[in-house]
């Protein structure tokens, strides 16, 4: 399978989003400290102690979005046929004689 300029760029964004929101965030959360908490950290008093550096929304958001450009380039190859971006088609190719 051979892949256009568009299938390229959706690939590319989707999987972009995807690692961005996992792995770069992810390591960014990490280097930002403890606690790993999804959720803000309270005392017995219930005062905030802790907060996550980066938030689960916006982390999530960006996965979910990734997600939706690949179903987006998956609906795009569904509908369009494999051969509308070739120059030729089956029946202009030339063939040998025997």
């Amino acid at each position: 399978m051979e892949y256009n300029t568009i299938d390229r760029v959706l690939l590319g964004a989707s999987s972009g989003l995807v690692l961005f929101s996992v792995v770069v965030l992810g390591v960014l959360e990490i280097l930002a400290g403890k606690p790993y908490s999804p959720v803000e950290i309270t005392n017995e008093a219930g005062e905030v102690v802790a907060t996550p550096a980066i938030d689960p929304t916006i982390r999530t958001g960006l996965v979910l979005l990734g997600l939706a450009v690949l179903l987006v380039w998956f609906g795009y190859r569904a509908l369009v046929p494999a051969d509308a971006g070739t120059s030729e088609s089956i029946h202009s190719r030339e063939q040998t004689a025997d």
